[in-house]
């Protein structure tokens, strides 16, 4: 490769809220290089873009004093708007790149991203010399023609797009149009994932977690979505996006983004003590949403879900500057299609196992998350009198199948004390 195509650069414009928080350029080698706009650095008041870059956060201007350097993967704040898995490998197929580079699937799908932040293509004489200087002798390129049609992007390794609703039918995305539903398609793998989720979801809302609007729909009232295989079942799990007002982004990160980890780090690299924390200290009602938290974390355990990783946990910051926690997604009763599964994601309490966790470990936590116990424990005792009062007639009229129902009714009489629903 000569001089003159490794110095080759493509440039990204991030903006967020219409405000310009800096430029991204990608190598032809696979390095990119994340630079702050001077105006977003020096602004108090600006928009925030991560935790990490929130003016009350410690250390954030010396964070974004220096540009963000990763070679192949982008930063972690970047890398988590991108998808995981399956629906990575359709996009990095459709695109004929290779599935790790970051840069150029992210210049795909930079339209639509979770949150509001935006990443357009630039043309090359538009990029300001100042990013050129940055990189040596770096000249800008123009990056390559590629289809519009089925631009999505939602992090996660089910196949779930981000749609458009009209009329009772969904339409996947694209162009300047913003979807406003996650759509999940069955899967291939998986027995009724959908009314699982479903069930699961209302459950959860029962009991006092805040879920937005979800609902199941038929598979013929999708549209336009990408060649892929489908089992011979009629129903898709779709869920109200959050970070969407209308047209309006609503910004948004999960905690693998705020606590600056890449997605295959999400079931490893922290506990629920530090999520805790976070929630605590920098939620702009942090009581409140540990309360909240505190009754997912319980859920999960009494739902038998085993994915509530850090991918699974968002803030949201729909006044484009305070964080808070997001409504509930992804509560799945997981148990039902891994046979002796007996332990939640993350540690919490010094345990990670269902069939042992007491509320003794719930004090544990809190205690570690320095939130103070005595106003956590009344909401754990009132999720636990809503589920052994509601939720065992409840699951009669919703539609998980009913081998799922019966592993999750002997899971529920296998939990501790405490937590048992007889």
């Amino acid at each position: 490769m000569s001089e003159a195509q490794v110095n080759e650069i493509k440039v990204l414009k991030l903006s967020l809220h219409e405000r310009l928080v800096g430029y991204l350029a990608g190598f032809q080698g696979g390095r990119n290089v994340l630079s702050f706009a001077d105006e977003f650095k020096r602004d108090a008041s600006r928009p925030t873009l991560s935790l990490i870059t929130h003016p009350a956060f410690p250390h954030a201007e010396k964070i974004m004093s220096e540009p963000w350097a990763r070679n192949q993967r982008l930063h972690p704040t970047l890398s988590n708007l991108l998808p995981e898995g399956s629906l990575r490998e359709l996009v990095a197929q459709g695109l004929k790149v290779h599935v790790d580079n970051e840069f150029h699937i992210l210049s795909y799908l930079g339209a639509d991203l979770p949150g509001a932040l935006v990443a357009e293509p630039m043309e090359p004489d538009d990029v300001p010399d100042s990013i050129l200087n940055t990189h040596g002798k770096a000249r800008a390129i123009r990056f390559d023609a590629v289809s519009p049609d089925n631009k999505f992007s939602l992090a996660g390794v089910q196949m779930k797009f981000s749609m458009k609703e009209k009329d009772g039918r969904y339409n996947l995305s694209k162009g300047d149009v913003l979807g406003d539903w996650i759509v999940k398609t069955p899967s291939t793998k998986h027995k009724d994932v959908p009314v699982n989720e479903f069930t699961a979801m209302k459950l959860a809302e029962l009991v006092g977690v805040d879920i937005p609007e979800i609902k199941l729909v038929e598979l013929n009232k999708l549209d336009n979505l990408p060649q892929i295989n489908l089992p011979d079942e009629k129903l898709a799990f779709a869920i109200k996006r959050f970070d969407r007002n209308d047209d309006v982004r609503i910004h948004m990160e999960d905690f693998a983004q705020a606590l600056v980890k890449y997605a295959h780090e999400k079931y490893s690299s922290a506990n629920y003590e530090q999520i805790g924390r976070v929630i605590y200290g920098y939620s702009g009602d942090g009581l409140a949403d540990a309360q909240q938290f505190a009754r997912r974390l319980l859920v999960n355990i009494l739902l038998a879900n085993g994915d509530a990783h850090l991918k699974n946990w968002s803030l949201i910051y729909s006044d484009k500057l305070t964080p808070r926690l997001s409504p509930a997604y992804d509560i799945v009763t997981t148990s039902a299609y891994i046979d002796g599964e007996r332990s939640y994601a993350l540690n919490l309490g010094k345990t990670k196992d269902w069939y042992h966790v007491s509320m003794a470990n719930f004090q544990l936590w809190a205690n570690s998350a320095e939130i103070p116990w005595r106003a956590i424990k009344p909401h754990l005792d009132d999720v636990m009198e809503k589920a052994r009062s509601l939720w065992r007639e409840a699951l009669k009229d919703l539609p998980m199948n009913e081998v799922h129902k019966k592993k999750l009714k002997d899971h529920w009489g296998s939990l501790h004390e405490d937590f048992r629903i007889k």
